[in-house]
């Protein structure tokens, strides 16, 4: 407890504040729930009558001490707990050599009723819930004339989460709908070192706070703190209302100091991955520090071309071709200080994404954003598999960012490792194709495109009964031929995706003018392009996040300050299609988020509005980019 401009401020161990004699009025009829996350309180204040504490003050009551103040904090008797349940220390002197000492899964999990997803592939072009769909980059060729390097767009979407829908068609996140999704296995390696004391650990634990209060009874969570050293606070355990509890406790005591071993954190929360006893479907670490390790990597030019980042990674989450254990480290990097090149690198090598949080009082929202798409993954172990419907076509190349493609030795059959989708995510993939001459036919088969993937609550494989087949037409004589829109939007954001990426390694090697020459040209390109000239908002918007990265690349200074952070954060989402953070103060323009679900756009509004009494002056504002497709207004 402590005194604010003149009343007592009482601060409950889930982290949230309040005047002291308002919520002691609000105990004294019984109520021992927080208002804002509703978590229930072991230790309640209480007003006692005014006796000689000179000035009013306020204290807390330790059992020992005289009960002789106006206000007291009481601790409540521990409720009972399961006699079957192990309850170990949150804080243990020593850690076990195997962390195999995880809570069991929620029994309900191992059995589900019923498959949650609809698996007739027949309706929609819909693949047991994916909807695919192919776009040609013209739907005619003439016969008489080869086309080398014809794209071909393939276009993902995962189904819709089974949770419900409030009235305002938002997702409900509650334990109630927890057998509607596969439940998840997170574990959060946090930074606590000397440079996190004060306001950013006070937000750290508020942002866990929240995490912690949105995870449902059948996932679980394990909390990695690391300074010099690292220590788990406690084995992965379920967020029952006991969990929570206990959770939120070991969260509030964090304290700040020492060094930044990231690698060792790291190390502790892939160890305690690998060696869990139970497996929930989905499993995930998020990362968090705002310093540079100081331990494991060091570069003696200074050059972070120099570094190599696989180091701070332990082999078993790195992805090594598809071999790894598709556990994706989120990475989140705090304030100016941070390693963004590092943060980046752990992310990209595990499969995860990274976040700049450039304002401190936007941590909140950025975990929100990630736990929103964590907590609806409907879709696993997805692969598009890709097959040459005509004897002479020949796949030359097949761009999809980061995730992992092969082409066969005989060009005829390629594939795209897509991995987990989030609940409505998207995923467009470019393919590029040698059409050859062909006068005996009307119509050609270029393509045809499968995909399969495994459903995260039965946990069967589903396959589509029938391949999507992409076809044009050969003409004799075509007219002028129209371009998709889809085709070209797609090739737009790949285009800007190169140049940032072109941009930044001019940058790392000191020519940032180069670099902002870069951007430049690419903005002027993109304005040339038939969306850009029918005024599609994708073509505005990777405009406006090139702008963006051209004032962040002004000069030295400001490079190292935000602008290497912000363009990694930017190639992270692109090269993944999956949204990221890029939260500062200034609130965004009007175009609408990339790549961000709704049940993301859920959490994150959860987060900015889950506050008591005035809420503070902070939004987080992601990369200006765009979605997967528009929206109609």
């Amino acid at each position: 407890m402590e005194l604010g401009q003149g009343h007592a401020i009482f601060t409950a161990e889930c982290s949230h504040s309040f005047h002291f004699h308002c919520i002691a009025s609000n105990v004294k009829h019984g109520n021992q729930i927080c208002p804002v996350c509703r978590a229930k309180w072991k230790e309640i204040p209480f007003q006692r009558p005014a006796s000689h504490l000179p000035n009013g003050k306020s204290r807390i009551n330790p059992a020992d001490w005289p009960r002789d103040d106006a206000w007291a904090v009481r601790r409540l008797p521990s409720p009972r707990l399961d006699s079957t349940r192990h309850v170990s220390s949150l804080f243990q002197a020593s850690e076990p050599g195997i962390f195999d000492d995880d809570e069991v899964l929620d029994q309900q999990q191992e059995n589900p009723q019923q498959n949650v997803f609809e698996k007739d592939a027949s309706k929609n072009n819909s693949i047991g819930g994916i909807e695919v769909k192919t776009y040609p980059e013209v739907s005619a060729v003439p016969r008489a004339n080869s086309h080398n390097n014809f794209a071909i767009l393939i276009h993902l979407k995962a189904p819709h989460t089974s949770g419900g829908l409030n009235s305002r068609n938002q997702t409900i996140f509650s334990p109630s709908t927890q057998n509607s999704r596969a439940p998840v296995d997170l574990v959060t390696v946090l930074d606590v070192s000397g440079s996190m004391a004060g306001t950013k650990l006070a937000l750290l634990k508020r942002a866990m706070g929240f995490v912690i209060q949105h995870l449902g009874p059948s996932d679980r969570l394990s909390v990695i703190a690391f300074s010099s050293t690292a220590r788990r606070l406690f084995s992965l355990r379920r967020m029952t209302e006991t969990g929570r509890q206990e959770a939120l406790q070991a969260v509030n005591s964090l304290t700040s100091n020492g060094g930044t071993n990231i690698a060792e954190g790291l190390r502790k929360g892939a160890k305690l991955i690998v060696d869990r006893k139970w497996k929930n479907p989905v499993g995930s670490i998020i990362l968090l520090s705002d310093g540079q390790d100081t331990y494991t990597v060091s570069s003696p030019s200074g050059s972070h071309s120099q570094i190599d980042y696989k180091s701070l990674i332990p082999p078993s989450i790195q992805r090594n071709g598809g071999t790894g254990l598709r556990v994706p480290v989120h990475t989140f990097g705090f304030g100016a200080d941070h390693d963004a090149a590092s943060m980046h690198s752990i992310s990209e090598i595990s499969g995860g994404t990274f976040s700049f949080i450039e304002a401190e009082g936007v941590i909140q929202d950025a975990f929100a954003l990630c736990i929103g798409g964590l907590l609806s993954v409907v879709v696993q172990e997805a692969c598009v598999k890709l097959e040459c419907a005509h004897p002479n076509l020949l796949i030359n190349l097949i761009k999809a960012g980061s995730y992992r493609t092969s082409v066969t030795a005989d060009a005829k059959a390629g594939s795209v490792d897509v991995g987990d989708l989030y609940a409505e995510e998207e995923r467009d993939f470019l393919v590029t194709v040698n059409v050859p001459v062909d006068e005996s036919c009307d119509e050609m088969s270029l393509l045809k495109v499968r995909c399969i993937y495994r459903d995260p609550i039965s946990k069967g494989m589903v396959s589509l009964e029938e391949d999507n087949e992409v076809k044009i037409q050969r003409a004799t004589v075509i007219g002028q031929p129209i371009v998709s829109m889809e085709v070209d939007r797609q090739r737009n954001r790949l285009r800007a995706a190169e140049a940032m990426a072109e941009a930044r390694a001019a940058a790392e090697h000191g020519d940032l003018t180069g670099a902002v020459s870069l951007l430049e040209s690419c903005r002027r390109a993109l304005s040339e392009t038939i969306s850009a000239r029918s005024g599609d908002r994708l073509c505005v918007a990777l405009c406006a996040e090139l702008k963006e990265m051209q004032e962040r690349m002004a000069n030295r200074r400001v490079y190292e300050s935000s602008g290497r952070a912000y363009v990694l954060s930017g190639l992270s989402s692109h090269s993944w299609q999956r949204a990221t953070a890029r939260g500062d103060s200034t609130d965004s323009t009007s175009l609408v988020q990339a790549y961000q679900t709704p049940t993301m756009t859920d959490m994150v509004t959860r987060s900015q509005t889950m506050f008591f009494g005035n809420p503070p002056q902070r939004k987080l504002r992601q990369a200006q980019s765009f979605p997967a497709r528009p929206h109609p207004r």
